[in-house]
């Protein structure tokens, strides 16, 4: 396993796995377990180590990466009971919709603390087209 990689903004320790942050909702910085508000809303910032998280703005990243991917995975299993089991329309209604919407939604609050993590780490910013 690769060593932790030092904090971005100078700090001493090691900084925490970025999945970690989606997964448990852990600080970027300090690892603590503040980063959500609530199910899928982000806190002003972290408590422990006063990390401003509403200077990050994942946008609608988290969604595009969620509606491409489950939505490919979701069609392709349609298809596949579609062709093998020929069942009527109203079981596909009754199947893929709450399915999609369940997979959506759980990985939402992951895919968003991840990308967090990540703008952190990588200590992303807006698009100049020179140096201010």
């Amino acid at each position: 396993m690769a060593d932790p990689l030092p904090d971005p903004a100078g700090g001493g320790s090691p900084l925490p796995p970025p999945i970690a942050s989606g997964l448990y909702g852990c600080c970027p910085r300090c690892g603590a377990k503040t980063l959500f508000r609530r199910f899928a809303t982000f806190a002003d910032h972290c408590p422990a180590c006063g990390l401003d998280f509403s200077a990050f703005n994942v946008g609608d990243g988290p969604v595009v990466f969620l509606t491409l991917g489950i939505g490919a995975f979701v069609t392709i299993l349609a298809l596949w009971v579609e062709f093998t089991f020929s069942p009527p329309f109203y079981v596909h209604i009754l199947l893929w919709i709450p399915i999609t919407l369940v997979l959506t939604v759980l990985a939402l609050r992951v895919s968003k603390g991840l990308l967090l993590a990540l703008e952190y780490r990588n200590k992303a910013q807006e698009g100049r087209l020179r140096k201010d």
